[in-house]
């Protein structure tokens, strides 16, 4: 076998079907849309329409509920936190705020506020002001000799 010799296997490729082209075609007059009516026309809506049927969506119950007014938090663990000081992005020395987060590039969005997790270790001494922080987090911080403003 040579390079010049490399085919595709039989029936691997095919040509694409021009379609409404003659009835000699095998997809000519209907153009492979049927009959008339409305799914033979363009812009047909009827996803979901099950020909007067009462459809799926509408035969089972609502459920749940979407609180338009709830708060967003963006969520930073201690381990990320400790992470970014000792990559130099964050000065463990100065108030560490949402703003600063996102300055830094440790946040992409602060949206409502922070919440503090625990997961991960902190061994610097920092003072973080965030909207919430978990029980576990806050102990953490002291721990290290920090301080959590929540507010």
């Amino acid at each position: 076998m040579k390079l010049n010799e490399i085919r595709d296997n039989d029936g691997a490729r095919t040509s694409r079907m021009r379609i409404c082209r003659g009835v000699g075609s095998g997809k000519g007059k209907t153009g492979g849309r049927g009959g008339k009516g409305q799914t033979a026309r363009t812009g047909v809506a009827i996803n979901g329409f099950e020909g007067g049927q009462m459809p799926l969506y509408r035969r089972l119950p609502k459920r749940g509920f979407n609180n338009i007014f709830a708060s967003k938090f963006a969520e930073i663990s201690l381990g990320r936190l400790q992470a970014a000081i000792e990559k130099g992005m964050l000065d463990a020395s100065k108030e560490i705020d949402a703003d600063v987060l996102v300055k830094a590039g440790v946040l992409k969005h602060s949206y409502d506020g922070i919440r503090l997790l625990a997961n991960g270790e902190l061994k610097a001494k920092l003072t973080i002001k965030v909207a919430g922080a978990t029980a576990a987090a806050k102990a953490a911080v002291e721990k290290a000799g920090g301080q959590v403003v929540v507010g």
